[in-house]
């Protein structure tokens, strides 16, 4: 009963910052014919085209120094971009506070965990952990911002989280067992890592939510959110080995960086903000989920091997529950 008491306080504590210190922005007029929440879909096709050709460089310099290094393309082509457009004026000191702290959490906290996860439990099953962040970010948005969702966008979230877990969990043929799927070390410190990667996921996004105005720039909020990442990132160089680039890159690979930097954090990450400024955070997380689903296709094309059953079930119910989502919201 004492931790329930605790619970209710913060959570009325937190909704009084909100609403006292950090008024929560009437939302902004959308000028797009569709639901804005449409935006997280494209964000997800970015990340998931990125996935397709970043994955060679990914092993060849290690998950901590591409993620940097895609940061700092990143950052780099957002602020150019915001210098160009001149857009930094849409920017006060309060919300680079928010963008720097949602940059730890979402950025910083959330991807390295991730790592630490997918070293423990292998990509596949840190995949299903991490797809609870869609689930996370609908409850913390009804219990923070006050969201709320009808049962017919209730049962769309319900397929969508189904479907990506279905996807990923059975995404897997019979017979290809690899040593990325051993567990290393405790299963239950694995699982642990996965749940803080999918909350830092969530909530990095969603503190962002209730001070992004009608007047911000999502190019110029997502480039002082980037460039917080890789501030933060970069600690991780003070005498550690393995966050430190060590293998020779050749120009080829360092194109295929600045493409996946392009796609899943310049494009990616602004069309999440612009989401954002003008949609449901409940919605944003979870449509932003498909991401699994949607490389599905790529896969086949690339490699010309089809899903497996289980995987095409999970991206039939993806489709469906976002189909009822954008349906009801439209």
């Amino acid at each position: 009963m004492g931790i329930l008491a605790l619970l209710e306080q913060l959570r009325s504590m937190v909704r009084d910052s909100l609403h006292r210190r950090r008024p929560i922005l009437p939302p902004a007029v959308s000028p797009f014919p569709f639901p804005p929440e449409s935006l997280a879909v494209l964000a997800a096709a970015c990340w998931a085209l990125a996935a397709l050709f970043s994955a060679p460089v990914a092993r060849k310099m290690g998950a901590f120094a591409f993620t940097r290094w895609r940061m700092v393309f990143a950052t780099v082509m957002l602020g150019g971009w915001a210098s160009l457009a001149g857009t930094w004026g849409s920017l006060n000191l309060a919300l680079v506070g928010v963008l720097v702290l949602s940059g730890f959490i979402g950025i910083f906290i959330g991807d390295t965990v991730l790592f630490a996860c997918m070293n423990r439990l292998g990509p596949r099953r840190s995949g299903i952990l991490f797809a609870t962040h869609s689930m996370m970010s609908a409850v913390l948005a009804a219990l923070f911002l006050g969201e709320r969702m009808g049962a017919v966008a209730m049962l769309g979230c319900a397929l969508v989280l189904s479907g990506v877990m279905c996807a990923i969990a059975f995404g897997k043929r019979a017979g290809s067992a690899s040593s990325l799927e051993a567990t290393r070390g405790r299963l239950a410190v694995g699982v642990g890592l996965g749940l803080i990667a999918a909350l830092g996921q969530a909530l990095g996004t969603l503190v962002v939510k209730p001070v992004v105005g009608p007047d911000v720039d999502p190019v110029a909020a997502s480039a002082v959110r980037m460039a917080a990442g890789f501030g933060f990132h970069a600690l991780l160089l003070v005498g550690w080995k393995p966050a430190r680039l060590t293998a020779v890159m050749a120009p080829r690979d360092w194109q295929l960086l600045a493409g996946s930097a392009f796609l899943s954090m310049a494009m990616g990450m602004t069309l999440i903000l612009a989401a954002l400024k003008y949609g449901s955070a409940g919605l944003v997380g979870m449509l932003s989920s498909v991401s699994p689903i949607l490389l599905l296709p790529l896969l086949w094309w690339k490699t010309k091997v089809p899903p497996t059953l289980g995987a095409m079930a999970g991206a039939l119910l993806t489709v469906a529950g976002v189909v009822l989502i954008l349906a009801r919201l439209h």
